[in-house]
């Protein structure tokens, strides 16, 4: 066993422990900051994010596109480092971003490597240490000083910030560990800890599974068993074999399964035409005349969907629709419009982006994200309840709670 003292222990080199590390080694010249982490390579949520092209925030981003957490506290937070502060920091080591039409930034070189090297560049200026694979198992209050300790030894400091993550893509080491660091130390976490921006899956035998590969916009609808719509979104969907992921299902999963969990009536419906409403499509079908079903559908979505909405309404597709009866009129209305999806899970923490529930803003200090706790310690990044959708808005949650952590962690000393 080893052991030192440091003025700041950084717990999780991931973005937002990157990002603390590197504004206070910044704000505290000379202070001496190490950082914990222990994954074998470091930086793999980055490099996977975006396809690999690592998504670094989104051209507009306000506290509407985040769950979890009041969205007072979080404006507060994304308030202290914004859009134009991420650009200009990334500009300043070296990488230029680019916007794309859905208003998500990326770095012009199309590789995370670049947004990985910036902060492990940026890190190395301020002199700040990262050490791994450093797995830490504890943390204690000895006086005034925290001991972080593992098998690798142990470090005494007397700030800790906790960047540990929450549970989404475990095999990059955000295995959850931090709520039971966080707990020990007095942290309640929320009562719900659940996949979000996850794909949702669908019994086997339903007609999307035989569907894969097609993508297409659709509406996501979220609705309570009384019928009250709770959430919605319209984005690209894909259709797989195990059942449904693309943008719109990765947004709308975290309130369907939030949802579910208080209401187990519960219904996700989806309409393949977003641009229409139940009463304008059927209102439509009544100008198809002689042209049939499938054909009909089939000018407006590919044909393999087609004909399968077709035999999902129980209509023949090669029927004109003009002889289409008002039931199957309805029918075929209800299975492209409002098609109830029998979701029968999601696929887990291994292939969620993000986290939803962990520590509730509540219990920091909004300031310096110091617990109200626990003195000392801060907490930033997705082991905190807060969620945003797909688009660089966790990323940008990231690189703002980090940097209040950071700026807070030395104006504290």
């Amino acid at each position: 066993m080893t052991s030192e003292r440091a003025d700041v222990v950084i717990v999780g080199a991931g973005a937002a422990g990157l990002f603390a590390g590197i504004t206070a080694g910044r704000a505290g010249t000379g202070q001496h900051i190490v950082l914990l982490d222990g994954a074998r390579k470091l930086g793999a949520k980055i490099l996977v994010a975006g396809g690999g092209r690592c998504n670094v925030t989104h051209d507009v981003v306000d506290a509407e596109a985040y769950a979890g957490s009041s969205r007072n506290a979080i404006r507060k937070v994304l308030r202290r480092f914004d859009v134009p502060q991420t650009i200009a920091f990334f500009r300043e080591m070296g990488v230029e971003l680019k916007r794309e039409e859905t208003g998500k930034l990326f770095p012009v070189t199309d590789s995370a490597q670049t947004v990985l090297d910036a902060l492990f560049n940026a890190l190395g200026r301020t002199g700040a240490r990262v050490d791994h694979p450093c797995r830490v198992e504890q943390i204690t209050r000895e006086g005034a000083d925290f001991v972080v300790s593992g098998e690798w030894g142990s470090i005494r400091a007397r700030r800790v910030v906790l960047a540990t993550g929450g549970k989404s893509l475990p095999k990059s080491g955000s295995d959850g560990s931090g709520y039971q660091l966080a707990a020990a130390l007095g942290h309640q976490i929320t009562q719900r800890v659940f996949p979000a921006l996850v794909p949702l899956t669908l019994p086997r035998e339903h007609f999307i599974c035989t569907l894969s590969g097609i993508t297409v916009p659709t509406t996501l609808e979220v609705r309570a068993s009384s019928g009250k719509r709770l959430a919605a979104f319209t984005d690209s969907t894909l259709c797989t074999h195990f059942g449904l992921s693309g943008p719109s299902v990765l947004d709308i999963s975290r309130y369907y399964l939030d949802a579910l969990a208080d209401d187990a009536g519960t219904q996700l419906v989806i309409n393949w035409l977003p641009d229409e409403t139940s009463e304008t499509f059927e209102a439509g079908l009544g100008a198809a005349g002689k042209l049939s079903a499938g054909r009909t559908l089939a000018r407006r979505l590919p044909e393999r969907l087609a004909q399968a909405l077709c035999a999902a309404a129980g209509v023949e597709a090669q029927t004109p629709v003009g002889q289409l009866t008002r039931d199957a009129r309805r029918a075929l209305t209800r299975a492209v419009t409002a098609l109830l999806l029998p979701i029968s899970g999601n696929r887990g923490y291994t292939y969620a982006e993000v986290t939803a529930g962990g520590i509730p803003l509540a219990d920091i200090r909004l300031e310096t994200m110091e617990s109200r706790v626990c003195p000392g310690l801060h907490l930033c990044g997705e082991i905190c309840d807060v969620d945003g959708r797909i688009g660089g808005y966790n990323f940008q949650w990231a690189w703002a709670s980090g940097y209040v952590a950071g700026v807070g962690v030395i104006s504290d000393e």
